[in-house]
């Protein structure tokens, strides 16, 4: 997901082109042999969510050029292991007793590996964006007018945006193409739906992307009548292919947008209604039905409403809302 690094030093005699390209071919190699963390060198903790078990680290891998991001999550427990012959309920599973007081125990419990894995995801190379995104840092609330829209977010957002070619790749087959669950090749109305990098495969904790294929649409703030087709399309297709593969029907699941978006190209999520996932809280997550009813009322609603969003203090956006005296930083403790 991240964008290509260009090296402006001297090439040495060789063609800038192959230098990029073999510059390119150094940092990002480290995903083609990967086998485990031990080359991993860590720098400082960006980031410790302790009520989503989440810890995002920024380090190196040795013999790599750039910064590396590794995120480790602790994962839910899982249906299919809580069975009276899982692992949890044998002696490879071992207690530490921490205390007891009449009838309460409390212990420390150390499962087999097998029953005890990490959601890990690594972005190598990890450009300045990445590193602000995933950093602990304090937000704020801005309620976006139409004005501030056009006049600041969209320069912002068009001159400093992340690198949508992974989502490009996704479109056009050339990557992860095996995980697709439904697609629709139409240009205008069709899309396709990839397994978020968040969801570890497990039922409880279901998250879907189902990514547009029309490249201009970056966001609901571009959203009119004119796509209801696009998105009526996207809604029913999609609890369709989940239902008949999953059994979960369409009153089961949380469908949405977010404003504003982590990229830039129109996506809406689909998760599991017993699932919190991050960025499902009213600041942030717009529900398709409402979106598609807004949209049948007034055509160009998203073009007229005011949107609150939450932007956080290093984003570059922060900046330039500062200066037009839109946001002021403020004291105060940052609680992750």
């Amino acid at each position: 997901m991240a964008a290509d690094q260009v090296d402006n030093s001297e090439n040495g005699g060789v063609c800038p082109a192959k230098k990029q390209k073999h510059d390119k071919d150094a940092t990002e190699s480290v995903h083609n042999h990967l086998k485990d963390l031990s080359g991993f060198q860590l720098d400082t903790v960006l980031l410790n969510n302790t009520s989503r078990k989440t810890v995002c680290l920024k380090g190196s891998f040795k013999s790599q050029e750039g910064d590396a991001l590794v995120i480790l999550e602790k994962t839910a427990f899982s249906a299919e292991n809580l069975t009276p012959t899982s692992e949890y309920f044998t002696e490879k599973s071992y207690l530490e007793k921490v205390f007891h007081n009449d009838a309460y125990g409390n212990y420390t419990c150390f499962p087999v590996p097998e029953l005890n894995s990490v959601k890990t995801t690594i972005i190598h190379p990890a450009t300045e964006k990445h590193i602000i995104k995933y950093s602990s840092q304090n937000s704020y609330m801005l309620d976006e007018t139409p004005d501030i829209y056009n006049n600041i977010v969209v320069p912002h957002i068009t001159s400093d945006k992340f690198d949508l070619q992974w989502v490009y790749n996704i479109i056009d087959h050339k990557s992860e193409s095996d995980r697709i669950l439904v697609e629709d090749t139409d240009p205008i109305n069709g899309f396709v739906v990839v397994p978020d990098l968040k969801w570890n495969g497990d039922l409880e904790t279901l998250y879907f992307l189902a990514i547009c294929n029309r490249r201009e649409l970056k966001s609901i703030r571009d959203l009119t009548a004119e796509h209801l087709p696009l998105l009526n399309n996207i809604k029913a297709t999609t609890i369709n292919a989940i239902k008949s593969k999953y059994g979960l029907d369409g009153s089961q699941l949380r469908i949405y947008l977010h404003y504003q978006p982590s990229f830039y190209h129109l996506h809406i999520h689909f998760t599991y209604l017993r699932h919190e996932a991050p960025g499902i809280l009213a600041e942030r997550a717009h529900l398709l039905t409402t979106v598609i009813s807004n949209l049948e009322l007034i055509s160009d609603y998203y073009q007229k409403a005011t949107i609150p969003f939450v932007v956080r203090e290093n984003d570059s956006l922060f900046e330039e809302l500062a200066k037009q005296n839109l946001l002021k930083k403020r004291d105060g403790k940052q609680i992750p």
